[in-house]
């Protein structure tokens, strides 16, 4: 990929980037996880993108790339996901018998979290069309310059082991490791300013 072009997302453009999402985790072990039937995560998935990480569309840092062949959404210092809404996605749209462990999954996450204000990217995914063009980095260096410019640490959670080498590319370091029962193993990940 030779150039790409960035825009921040609007409330407008809300519903192409939580499509993106939805289609670029599709192969994700934690959200598979959560919903191994197609339909149930084609059905549940927007809504946890959007309980996840929707606060970025009004804090402008939601962006995407290229007519939405990716995005990113980061949730800026003081902005939280909606934590009322994936406690009641979780307690009505996960199986009974995985509750407990996703539960568990979900504090441990919050666990690592530094205490410290932070940027904190809940999601940033490509359409398997567009794959490997260059379009993840794009994303990752142009929401990292302003943590950059501000001297704030930024914060993820790989749910892909398959992702871990672009995070460690752009300065992010692996803090753990968060494991319960049936669960996949996600990576918190925290990178430091430059």
């Amino acid at each position: 990929m030779t150039t790409a072009t960035i825009r921040a997302a609007t409330k407008a453009d809300e519903a192409a980037v939580v499509d993106v999402i939805t289609v670029a985790f599709t192969t994700d072990p934690l959200v598979r996880w959560l919903w191994r039937d197609p339909h149930q995560y084609l059905v549940h998935m927007p809504a946890l993108v959007r309980a996840a990480a929707g606060k970025a569309f009004a804090a402008g840092s939601a962006y995407y790339v290229d007519g939405y062949a990716g995005a990113a959404l980061w949730l800026p210092p003081e902005v939280h996901a909606e934590k009322d809404e994936l406690r009641s996605l979780i307690r009505n749209d996960v199986a009974e018998e995985q509750r407990a462990e996703v539960v568990a999954v979900f504090k441990q996450m919050g666990s690592y979290h530094p205490q410290e204000p932070h940027w904190y990217l809940p999601l940033i995914g490509v359409d398997p069309a567009n794959r490997w063009r260059g379009y993840g980095s794009v994303l990752m260096q142009h929401a990292l310059q302003p943590c950059d410019r501000n001297h704030a640490l930024a914060y993820l959670e790989s749910s892909n082991p398959r992702n871990l080498s672009l995070y460690i590319r752009h300065g992010f370091e692996i803090t753990g490791t968060i494991q319960i029962g049936s669960s996949p193993p996600l990576f918190p990940m925290l990178r430091k300013p430059r």
